[in-house]
């Protein structure tokens, strides 16, 4: 599945990184603590976490993700989507629970 599939599938908000949305999603991962994604987090995966400053930026530049969902309402700042534009990371938006959306990706046969 692309990004851009992702996003409408699941109604997620594509607020950085518009531009790259037909990248393949290949797996996932959630964490919320950075040295922990940095050290399990596969390549190609959509990173699902609570996390919205710019360090979830330079993680998922570091372990090459197709993309980053802020999930349980989660809003990044401008200097995020700034980042996230200028690396060619996508960032959606989610209000459901990391627990419940990674749920339903897997359901989906998404992760």
């Amino acid at each position: 599945m692309q990004v851009e599939d992702l996003a409408a599938q699941f109604n997620l908000t594509v607020v950085a990184g518009k531009d790259v949305l037909g990248r393949t999603v290949t797996g996932g991962h959630c964490g919320d603590l950075l040295s922990e994604v940095m050290a399990n987090a596969p390549t190609g995966s959509v990173w699902l976490t609570i996390q919205v400053h710019q360090n979830i930026v330079a993680v998922a530049v570091l372990k090459e993700m197709t993309a980053i969902i802020l999930t349980g309402g989660n809003v990044p700042d401008e200097a995020t989507r700034v980042k996230a534009d200028a690396e060619g990371i996508p960032i959606m938006l989610s209000d459901e629970r990391t627990y419940d959306l990674a749920g339903k990706l897997y359901e989906a046969g998404v992760v």
